[in-house]
């Protein structure tokens, strides 16, 4: 299988005054393609700055960071902007629709982004994906119209119209109820068997942890992997 995602002793480290904050602590961390991965742990203890080295929005302070065969340390802002766009959907706990836009112009955002698609071609793929998350009833409501379940599929679809390569799932489930968790889960499942998208969860959901492929757990900044889900 093609290694996606590749971490080699990586270090981050922040300034909080006089003093350096260790928030991760020689990372060495591989996944492949088609992976359904949990980042595990508590808060504070490093997930989300690691989702955000894999991500391109944070560069390591030592190490390296590879990601679809590029070392994210050596682009500059541009080339890293770029890489983001073309290869990696970002899902978060707090959905970030933007509630003056319908749920259908939210998907298609990233697509204007790219500036790569006609308005028909954008049209279309995103009719493709409001059906796969099953809303096309809710494709002109806005976000302050839509459960927190269906505000979430919409933040799937968007996460998924440019066709990434990688998804990248900060907290999904946080702010939704059980029931609605699950339903999210089953769906990022499918659409991770159906089309081999590389899902990255960070989360201290039990209820994800179960649905894993591998489950990877961090503390403070460290990592150590956990029993394949069964």
């Amino acid at each position: 299988m093609e290694n996606i995602v590749e971490l080699k002793q990586v270090v981050k480290e922040y300034p909080l005054g006089k003093l350096t904050v260790r928030a991760l602590s020689d990372i060495n961390l591989t996944i492949e393609k088609g992976e359904f991965t949990v980042i595990a742990g508590p808060s504070g203890s490093g997930k989300t700055t690691l989702l955000n080295m894999v991500g391109c929005v944070d560069t390591p302070s030592s190490g390296s960071v590879t990601v679809r065969g590029q070392r994210i340390e050596q682009l500059g802002d541009r080339a890293r902007t770029q890489l983001r766009l073309a290869e990696l959907g970002f899902i978060f706990q707090t959905f970030n629709l933007i509630p003056d836009l319908t749920a259908a112009q939210n998907v298609e955002f990233p697509l204007l982004l790219q500036g790569t698609l006609t308005k028909k071609e954008r049209q279309r793929r995103v009719a493709e994906l409001f059906e796969l998350v099953d809303l096309t009833p809710q494709i002109k409501q806005r976000p302050n119209e839509l459960s927190g379940g269906q505000r979430q599929r919409v933040a799937i679809a968007r996460a998924l119209v440019t066709q990434p390569g990688i998804v990248l799932a900060d907290e999904p489930t946080a702010n939704l109820d059980s029931v609605t968790g699950l339903n999210i889960i089953d769906l990022m499942k499918d659409l991770n068997q159906k089309r081999q998208t590389t899902f990255i969860f960070s989360t201290h959901d039990q209820r994800v942890m179960q649905h894993a492929q591998r489950v990877i757990q961090i503390v403070d900044g460290c990592l150590s992997e956990g029993a394949p889900a069964s």
